[in-house]
């Protein structure tokens, strides 16, 4: 099993904005997801096929070693992976690491990095970590889709470079680090450098922050990125704080909700921007009191109830036997073309081409986000839009 450091590079999110989430998490169970382990798959996917290239053969000449290694890493992927589709994903991070080894000086996959100089206890396991021309390289496969994540400024990519740093600094000169994400399943690849100074100039204010959470009564400080997956979020008594100014300071009684379009902007922009905060925190209670009534405890003012359900065949074959010989085959069965994902997946990488020129996407709906988010305004002016004949 992986060793998890308390303050760890993937939850500095966390612990350097919310000093007392590491008290507060302390004792609290981890829990796996499907997601957590496909990801988990996936990593272990990645690691093989770069371990590919770590010991290239003699005969193999120095320059050509990232295009054997691809063309390897392609060969595992092929014959030896069951999940197409994740290796498709993979593929594409593979390739992108593949591309930063010719000439390098440093080159280790699924690192171990300590960064315990700046951080009492504080180690990680980087995904790949190259050194080459006064450069070094810290690539992060994230093979969730869910949040996309960015280089600039990543404290958990930051912190793999710290430690990396202080693992090979003494014997190889690096001027530069460069941080990469390879987010495939987004198609997202993020790069993002930082000098050396700057970085060790970060890191002595990570080293304030990592002493602040050894206060037993460091303090909490609720927002949306830092308690998304914080365990202890469904108990939090700031965020329960943060989460009850946030709607009180839009009721001026307690006897009715006040309707949206009544809200002065300045209202409704505060309740935007905490949505994904108390919609999460509300989501981590309910799960809390659920747990406790699948445990047998009772819990005041609620209980277990059945689901909603969908009919189902109660055994498919003797149903296709009657409706077949009722209604007759073309009616019994309903066939729809399969999606371009899953025609990709079952032409596999080098057949898909063959479709591209089939393939269109078409815009999405429509969605609100906040300003800082990169992508583009979509721009509603009425000549936007094809007049409709009534």
């Amino acid at each position: 099993m992986t060793a998890h450091a308390k303050l760890g590079a993937s939850n500095a999110h966390r612990w350097l904005v919310c000093a007392g989430s590491v008290a507060a998490e302390d004792g609290l169970a981890d829990k796996t997801s499907s997601f957590a382990e496909e990801g988990t798959r996936a990593h272990e996917m990645a690691e093989q096929c770069l371990a590919i290239a770590h010991n290239y053969p003699e005969h193999v000449d120095f320059d050509d070693w990232p295009r054997y290694a691809q063309i390897k890493s392609e060969e595992y992927l092929s014959h030896v992976v069951d999940d197409t589709e994740m290796g498709g994903h993979v593929s594409m991070y593979v390739e992108y690491v593949n591309r930063l080894i010719a000439d390098c000086d440093v080159y280790a996959i699924e690192q171990r990095v300590d960064y315990s100089d700046w951080v009492e206890g504080g180690f990680g396991t980087a995904d790949a970590v190259i050194v080459t021309d006064n450069v070094l390289h810290v690539c992060d496969l994230k093979f969730g889709m869910g949040v996309r994540v960015d280089a600039e400024e990543n404290p958990q990519g930051m912190l793999y470079a710290l430690g990396a740093y202080a693992k090979y600094s003494q014997e190889h000169t690096i001027g530069v680090v460069r941080i990469s994400i390879i987010q495939p399943r987004l198609d997202h690849i993020s790069e993002w450098e930082i000098s050396v100074e700057r970085l060790l100039r970060w890191a002595e204010w990570v080293s304030q922050r990592a002493e602040a959470t050894q206060d037993p009564d460091a303090e909490r400080v609720p927002g949306e990125k830092q308690c998304r997956f914080c365990k202890a979020k469904a108990t939090c008594a700031a965020l329960m704080d943060y989460t009850e100014a946030v709607i009180m300071a839009n009721f001026d009684d307690l006897d009715g909700v006040p309707k949206a379009n009544t809200l002065s902007d300045a209202a409704l922009r505060k309740a935007l921007d905490a949505k994904g905060l108390i919609e999460g925190w509300l989501s981590a209670v309910e799960t809390v009191v659920k747990e406790r009534l699948e445990g047998g405890d009772g819990f005041p003012g609620y209980k277990l109830v059945e689901g909603r359900s969908q009919r189902r065949w109660s055994n498919e074959k003797a149903a296709e036997a009657v409706l077949v010989d009722l209604v007759g085959q073309d009616k019994a069965f309903a066939v729809k073309l399969i999606s371009p994902s899953q025609a990709e997946k079952v032409l596999g990488k080098v057949r898909k081409e063959d479709i591209a020129d089939l393939i269109t996407k078409p815009s999405g709906a429509p969605t609100l986000a906040p300003e800082s988010d990169k992508r583009p305004a979509v721009n509603l002016a009425d000549d936007d839009f094809d007049v409709i004949d009534e």
